[in-house]
């Protein structure tokens, strides 16, 4: 008989650990906030809907992003690179850390319940045999990649776990299999689509993180949001081209940079996964007349978190505001952030772009190796005006609220 394996909720360090046991679930469960909505209305534009992109609507197929999400947590291990701790141990690199990045940044509206089998699966080859290597592919005909791995832990698992109780899998392999993280990294997701692997359960293996080796860091966990949020839709911010470039984003969301220290996500991003409510988006529709706004920071739950400007059927110039925060320890330069959002361009070619206030200044954060500098000044303060030339539409930052709030006028696009 198939059963579901344990929840570990983070609901306080001693009763997590209470929660590991299998079949023991958590004593107390926090009250998630009721999910956002789906964004709509005029500023929430369409494009790619076939693979993870910036477009504000998620389609069929794609893990849900808001509410309870539970997840399948297996570990693997090779024969030529056996576990050498337990997988109690490799869990808890993750968790609750990851599960507690969640609730904060979704203002409680993400119950991230990661579901565990404390158990190694031994794959029946070494590593080298699958020819796993940073972009291997997940192709049904093919004897290696993913497909094959993937078809060898299905088969595993599948006498015991039920499929269709889970929304993501995390498959999280002994840290000693391939290289380590600071010369390649190998985590990725499969996600959306059926991929071509059912389980006896008659439900898809998909929206599968594989996580390898370990990130560096206080929060190197974060690897596990970033690839759990390709489930959710998210696509990658820094380019996947190997292109000779500066991050378009950097450390202002770990859809770009996700090492070393922790970072939030953008307020574009809170929108499209379900975190913010339909009060919390201003829209400045094209043609409309200019408006004045006032911005809680990104960090702090409550008040309207981003003003989107439209500045053509696919495009759009947003505004947040970006402090000091749990999440954000990195801010150095409160201020407006500015960025543009294209939702027809792919994952990995710059779907997103920060604007920054300050170019060639170096950045004001220089103390980790694992955030690129240049951006983190990018903000822009009371009294500067950002006006985009080819769509006209601007952004002046007037004050700076005692209650550490911004008020911003907004000039919507030309026609």
């Amino acid at each position: 008989m198939k059963h579901k394996v344990s929840a570990v909720l983070a609901v306080g360090a001693a009763t997590a650990a209470a929660a590991i046991a299998l079949g023991s679930p958590p004593s107390a469960v926090a009250i998630p906030a009721a999910p956002g909505a789906s964004p709509s209305g005029p500023c929430a534009l369409r494009g790619i809907t076939d693979d993870v992109a910036e477009s504000a609507e998620t389609p069929a197929g794609y893990a849900r992003s808001s509410g309870i999400v539970r997840a399948l947590t297996l570990f693997i291990d090779f024969p030529d690179a056996p576990a050498t701790l337990s997988p109690r141990a490799r869990f808890a690199e993750f968790f609750p850390a990851a599960t507690d990045y969640f609730r904060t940044s979704s203002y409680g509206r993400l119950t991230y319940h990661p579901m565990p089998l404390f158990r190694w699966i031994r794959m029946s080859r070494p590593l080298a045999a699958y020819d796993i290597g940073r972009g291997a592919s997940f192709d049904p005909a093919s004897d290696d990649g993913y497909h094959a791995l993937s078809r060898e832990i299905v088969r595993n698992v599948d006498p015991i776990v039920d499929f269709r109780d889970y929304d993501v899998i995390n498959v999280i392999a002994t840290p000693n299999a391939g290289p380590p993280a600071t010369r390649t990294v190998l985590s990725v997701t499969f996600s959306g689509g059926d991929m071509g692997l059912k389980t006896s359960d008659g439900v898809p293996f998909r929206n599968a993180s594989f996580i390898w080796s370990r990130q560096t860091g206080a929060s190197a966990f974060r690897v596990l949001n970033h690839e759990n949020a390709h489930s959710f839709g998210l696509p990658d911010l820094y380019f996947t081209d190997d292109r000779d470039a500066s991050p378009p984003v950097g450390h202002w969301d770990p859809m770009d940079e996700d090492w070393g220290p922790s970072n939030d996500f953008v307020g574009w991003h809170k929108w499209k996964l379900g975190w913010l409510s339909a009060d919390q988006v201003h829209c400045a529709p094209r043609r409309g007349t200019p408006g004045e706004h006032t911005l809680t920071p990104v960090s702090t739950p409550g008040g309207t978190k981003i003003v989107v400007i439209p500045t053509s059927s696919h495009t759009a110039l947003v505004a947040e505001a970006r402090t000091r925060g749990p999440l954000d320890p990195t801010v150095c330069r409160p201020g407006i952030l500015l960025y543009r959002v294209a939702t027809d361009v792919p994952s990995g070619r710059g779907p997103m772009r920060i604007v920054d206030a300050t170019p060639d200044s170096g950045g004001c954060y220089q103390d980790n190796k694992y955030v690129d500098p240049e951006l983190t000044d990018a903000t822009f303060l009371p009294g500067d005006t950002y006006t985009d030339r080819r769509s006209g539409a601007a952004v002046t930052v007037l004050t700076e609220n005692p209650d550490g709030t911004y008020r911003v006028r907004v000039t919507p696009a030309r026609a």
